[in-house]
């Protein structure tokens, strides 16, 4: 019973780990998007910070331009003069604070993996039933393996106008969970989603999952 017990204190938390890790492997984001664009035919596009606390800096200024290379790959053209733009694409990004989830494992958090669905008989012949607890066999207070881990949510808007009337042409909202909070990591893979079968469907509200990253 002790190399019994000691297995299940290994395994668990391994299972565990194996569950959490699988996630890091590829970048799963939902999208929104409303677009009345034009079909691309050189417009020429200027990108905005759509939140002032985001203008101005080196780090939007970097996201901006992943954008606008995107944008550039569709068939629209960035603005040699900003104030003379066919387009204004309006882009902001931010991550929440997260939070806590508790994952439970081992064998006195499931009582499925030792309960009446195996049909197996416990000590001195009495039947195990869900919620049965022998003492004997799974130790005091059984083993029951509880690890916390925290989940951030992270999101992307863009908006698109035209200069001349200012009619918004799209609206896109790209937003994921992870178990990152860094942005370096999350708007790169935000944007790819954004751009994932650009512009979309009017009213579309879709699921994209990007493959893992290549290494070296």
């Amino acid at each position: 019973m002790t190399r019994f017990k000691k297995f299940g204190m290994i395994a668990a938390p391994a299972l565990a780990l194996v569950a959490l890790s699988g996630c890091a492997t590829q970048f799963r984001g939902d999208v929104a998007r409303f677009q009345q664009l034009p079909a691309p035919a050189g417009q020429s596009f200027t990108i905005v910070a759509d939140n002032p606390q985001l203008a101005g800096g080196l780090e939007f200024a970097h996201y901006a331009d992943l954008v606008g290379q995107r944008l550039s790959q569709t068939g629209y053209v960035a603005a040699s003069d900003p104030a003379r733009a066919d387009l204004i694409v309006r882009v902001a990004y931010d991550v929440d604070n997260g939070r806590e989830k508790v994952r439970s494992t081992g064998f006195g958090g499931d009582p499925f993996m030792y309960g009446g669905g195996w049909g197996m008989r416990g000590r001195w012949g009495r039947p195990w039933g869900y919620g049965y607890y022998d003492p004997w066999l799974f130790g005091a207070g059984g083993y029951n393996d509880v690890s916390s881990y925290t989940v951030y949510t992270s999101d992307l808007s863009m908006k698109i106008d035209r200069a001349a009337d200012n009619r918004r042409l799209f609206e896109g909202k790209a937003s994921a969970q992870s178990l990152s909070n860094k942005l370096t990591y999350l708007v790169p893979n935000l944007i790819d989603v954004m751009f994932t079968d650009f512009p979309g469907q009017n009213g579309e509200n879709v699921k994209i999952t990007l493959p893992p990253e290549k290494k070296g």
